[in-house]
C-alpha cells in the first residue's frame, strides 16, 4: 500500500459533520419531542445536504453541486431507485386487487396466533437465505406483516421489524448475496469457508431471536382475528415473486413478473380492468416519491463526505494502532461499520474497506474466512439499524411507519451484534 498524506483530525471531523447534522435533526429531534413523525426524513436530508455543500472546501459552488449530483447518480443508487419504482407499482397494484388480504387470511389460517411472529421470522430467514437479497424479502413480506398487524390490532412496527430482521439473516449468510460475494472476493477466501465461519455467529443469534419471538407470543387481540375466505388465486402474484426470486432471477425482473401477474389475476378474477391496474401502479410509484428523494439526497451527501476525506480519515484513524489478532478483528469491524454509516450501502462499504481489511488480516494473522465473516456481519448489523438505509426506507414506505419506530423493535441486528463481538473477543483463533 502506498503511503498517503495524513488527514488532520479537524478535517476528518468536519467531513463527517453532515452525518452528525442529519442524525441530530432527525433522530435527536424526534427523541426530544417524543414523536418520530414530526420531522420528515427528507427535510432532515435536505438540510444536511445543503450543509455538506457549504462546508466543502477547495471547489467552486458549481463544482460542489456537480460532485453532489455525481453521488446521487451513482449506478448503485440508480439501480436501487429502479427497484423502488417497480416495488411501489407491485405493492400498490397487488394490494388493490386483494392479494394482501388473501395472503394474510392464509397466514392466519395456517399459523396458530401465538406462533405468528416466530413463523414470520422463519419465513423471512428462509426466503432471504434463498434469494440473497434483503430488499427482495422486505418487498415480498412487509405488506403481509403489516396486513396481519392491521387485521389483529398487533403492533405494526413490531411485525414489520420481524421481517426486516429476518431479511438480514440471508443478506449476511446467503451464497448469492452481494455482500457475501464482495467479502469473499476482497479477502480471497472460498464462500463455503466464509459460510462456516459466519454460521458460528449467525445461527446462535437467529436461534436466540426465534426463542424471543416464541416467548413473546402474539400481542394482537386474538378476539379481533376474523379469518376471511382465502382466495388462493390472489396469492399467486406473491408466489410468482417468491418463486422467481428463489430461482435466482434478478430482483428487478422478479418485480416486473410480479406486476404482470397482478394484472393477469386482476383481469381474470374481475377485480380490476387494465386501466384500474395501470392507475394502481401509478399510485404506487408516486407513493415511492419520498423514498426516491431521500435516496438521491443520501447518495449526494455521502459522496461529499467521501470527497472531503471523511472515509479516508476513518480508515487512517482505525488502522493507526492495532495490537494482535483480536485488535485486528475489532479494527476490521469498526472500519466496515463506519464506512457503512457513511455510504448507507453494506456492499459498497465492504468494497471500500475490503483491501485494507485484507492487509490488516494478513499482517496480524487473521484467517481470510474470518475477516470476510467480520466484514459481512458488521456491515449487515449497521445496515439494519440506520434509518436512511435502503432496507428500512423500503420497509417504512411499504408499511407507512417511521424507520425509527421499526428500529426500536429490531431484535435480530442487536443480538447479532452481541454474538459477533463475542465471536471476536473470546475465540482462540479468529
Amino acid at each position: 500500500m502506498t503511503e498517503s498524506r495524513p488527514i488532520p483530525l479537524w478535517q476528518g471531523l468536519l467531513a463527517l459533520s453532515p452525518l452528525v447534522v442529519f442524525l441530530c435533526l432527525y433522530l435527536v429531534t424526534s427523541i426530544a419531542i417524543g414523536d418520530f413523525y414530526k420531522m420528515p426524513i427528507s427535510v432532515a436530508f435536505v438540510a444536511s445536504s445543503i450543509y455538506a455543500v457549504l462546508i466543502t472546501r477547495g471547489m467552486k459552488l458549481t463544482q460542489r453541486i456537480e460532485s453532489f449530483s455525481a453521488g446521487a447518480a451513482n449506478p448503485n443508487i440508480l439501480q436501487m431507485i429502479w427497484i423502488f419504482v417497480l416495488a411501489g407499482a407491485f405493492a400498490a397494484s397487488a394490494s388493490d386487487i386483494g392479494c394482501i388480504d388473501a395472503t394474510v387470511n392464509l397466514c392466519l389460517r395456517l399459523l396458530p396466533s401465538n406462533l405468528v411472529p416466530a413463523g414470520l421470522f422463519i419465513a423471512a430467514c428462509f426466503i432471504s437465505l434463498a434469494v440473497g437479497t434483503s430488499v427482495g424479502t422486505i418487498v415480498a413480506l412487509v405488506p403481509v406483516a403489516a396486513g396481519i398487524a392491521d387485521a389483529t390490532g398487533a403492533s405494526g412496527p413490531f411485525m414489520v421489524a420481524i421481517i426486516v430482521g429476518g431479511a438480514f439473516f440471508g443478506d449476511n449468510l446467503s451464497f448469492i448475496s452481494d455482500t457475501t460475494i464482495a467479502a469473499t472476493r476482497s479477502q480471497g477466501c472460498q464462500m463455503l469457508d466464509k459460510f462456516r465461519a459466519n454460521a458460528r455467529v449467525v445461527f446462535p443469534a437467529a436461534i436466540i431471536v426465534l426463542g424471543i419471538y416464541l416467548l413473546c407470543g402474539f400481542e394482537g387481540d386474538q378476539a379481533m382475528i376474523e379469518i376471511g375466505e382465502v382466495n388462493y388465486v390472489k396469492i399467486l402474484p406473491y408466489l410468482v415473486v417468491l418463486g422467481c426470486a428463489l430461482c435466482g432471477i434478478n430482483v428487478a425482473a422478479v418485480l416486473v413478473l410480479g406486476i404482470l401477474s397482478v394484472g393477469i389475476v386482476g383481469w381474470t378474477t374481475g377485480s380490476e380492468d387494465v386501466f384500474q391496474w395501470v392507475g394502481s401502479m401509478g399510485q404506487g410509484i408516486a407513493g415511492m416519491g419520498d423514498l426516491i428523494i431521500v435516496t438521491l439526497l443520501a447518495g449526494g451527501m455521502l459522496e461529499l463526505i467521501r470527497v472531503n476525506g471523511g472515509i479516508a480519515w476513518i480508515l487512517q484513524a482505525l488502522t493507526a494502532r492495532i495490537h494482535g489478532r483480536t485488535g485486528a478483528g475489532f479494527s476490521i469491524a469498526a472500519l466496515v461499520s463506519l464506512a457503512n454509516l457513511c455510504t448507507a450501502n453494506n456492499t459498497i462499504a465492504i468494497i471500500t474497506v475490503g483491501p485494507i481489511a485484507a492487509d490488516i488480516a494478513q499482517r496480524f494473522g487473521v484467517p481470510a474466512k474470518k475477516s470476510a465473516s467480520i466484514l459481512d456481519t458488521f456491515s449487515c448489523v449497521v445496515q439494519g439499524v440506520i434509518p436512511y438505509g435502503a432496507q428500512l426506507l423500503m420497509a417504512s414506505s411499504l408499511s407507512a411507519l417511521s424507520p425509527i419506530a421499526i428500529i426500536a423493535n429490531l431484535y435480530y441486528p442487536m443480538v447479532l451484534l452481541v454474538c459477533a463481538i463475542l465471536g471476536i473477543a473470546i475465540a482462540r483463533k479468529i
